[in-house]
C-alpha cells in the first residue's frame, strides 16, 4: 500500500466517525429505577437529556434515599450509552475492537 491510500483510508474513517458521531447525539437510552421513581434520558454524547423524579420520591426526611435513586439511574444510562456507542463503533471498525482514547 503506499502513503497516499493509507491516508485515503484515514480520512474516510475520520469522516464515518464524525458521521457516527452526529447519530449517536441523536439516539439516546433510558433508565428508570425505584419502581419507576426516577428515570433519566442520555443522549450518545453521554448528555443527560430529561431527568424524571415522581412526586412521591421527594421525601425532605430523607434527601439521601432520593439522591442515591439519581445516581443509580443515570449510572445506569451512562453504561446503555457506553454500550451503544461501543456497539456502533464496532459497525465502523467491522468489529476489530478499536478502542480510541475519548470516544466512550
Amino acid at each position: 500500500m503506499d502513503m497516499q491510500a493509507i491516508m485515503q483510508q484515514a480520512q474516510q474513517f475520520q469522516q464515518k466517525m464524525g458521521q457516527m458521531q452526529e447519530e449517536l447525539a441523536l439516539k439516546t437510552v433510558s433508565s428508570t429505577v425505584g419502581g419507576g421513581m426516577v428515570s433519566v434520558v442520555v443522549n450518545g454524547k453521554f448528555e443527560v437529556v430529561s431527568l424524571q423524579i415522581e412526586k412521591d420520591a421527594v421525601d425532605p426526611e430523607d434527601t439521601v434515599m432520593l439522591q442515591d435513586l439519581v445516581m443509580a439511574a443515570m449510572n445506569d444510562a451512562m453504561k446503555k450509552a457506553r454500550e451503544m456507542s461501543k456497539a456502533e463503533m464496532a459497525k465502523l471498525t467491522g468489529g476489530m475492537g478499536l478502542n480510541i482514547p475519548g470516544l466512550f
